[in-house]
């Protein structure tokens, strides 16, 4: 038996990376599968993929951006498989902070609003969709996608982190509002995880930086955040809310002059 047999579950940015590799693993768990992304010829593949392997999983076009288009997500997994039980809200507008990002004297209004309105908005209006499914029967997990960088500043992407940080308060929010009728809410963190999109920005000396200050004697993978929404999601960690999870190698977790000392 799978971790989440029966259980009804939504991966939204799940055509590739992160959001993927969940989709497979909630699937492979035994969950009926919603797989949603702006790219629906992506998500129609990672849906073929959890089919071939025996799973049951339905590819979505969602826009994060668009109301409309998230609360048909969640009606679409609904029309389908009978109801709501998790929802991964990971994707995000990962196309603005690695190009238009700016640090804040320079950033462009208009490039935090979008980031806000996909990044925070849409993640607010699927739980607020997908809540009341969770509660006709009987509680559900909403797990959102913060970062790093909600926790920690950098050299550029405010809008990013400052989108991700306010998941976090988000996520304490539900987990206060809607604990009692059995919908817990939690959040990942995820450090610098290796996927095709952030590979380009993982070699020679920024690789080698990045591994310097990661506890760990690699960086992340796809499947390490897997690992931690299935943990989430099932009934494993039912008495966790109103947490966030860092998956990052403990990046976050030292003072930061232990990289310089441990080569001294």
């Amino acid at each position: 038996m799978g971790r989440l047999d029966g259980k009804i579950a939504v991966v939204t940015g799940a055509a590739s990376g992160i959001g993927a590799a969940t989709a497979r693993r909630v699937a492979a768990e035994g969950a009926h599968t919603v797989v949603a992304d702006l790219n629906l010829d992506g998500a129609k593949a990672v849906t073929e993929d959890v089919r071939a392997s025996g799973g049951s999983a339905t590819a979505v076009a969602v826009d994060l951006g668009d109301v409309d288009s998230v609360r048909a997500m969640v009606a679409a997994a609904v029309k389908t498989y009978g109801g709501l039980d998790v929802l991964h809200n990971n994707a995000a507008a990962t196309h603005l902070a690695a190009r238009r990002d700016l640090a804040v004297v320079e950033a462009d209004p208009a490039v935090w609003d979008e980031t806000m309105r996909v990044n925070l908005r849409g993640t607010m209006v699927a739980i607020q969709a997908a809540v009341p499914h969770m509660i006709a029967r009987g509680g559900g997990s909403v797990i959102n996608t913060s970062s790093g960088a909600g926790l920690a500043g950098d050299l550029r992407n405010p809008a990013y982190g400052a989108s991700k940080a306010a998941i976090v308060n988000l996520t304490q929010y539900v987990a206060t509002q809607y604990g009692k009728q059995g919908v817990r809410c939690n959040a990942i963190a995820p450090g610098f995880i290796v996927t095709p999109a952030s590979a380009g920005s993982a070699h020679g000396a920024i690789r080698e930086a990045m591994l310097r200050h990661h506890l760990t004697p690699r960086l992340g993978r796809p499947e390490d955040v897997a690992a931690a929404v299935v943990f989430l999601a099932s009934d494993e960690s039912v008495f966790i809310t109103g947490h966030t999870l860092r998956v990052d190698g403990g990046l976050l977790s030292h003072q930061p002059y232990v990289a310089d000392l441990r080569e001294a």
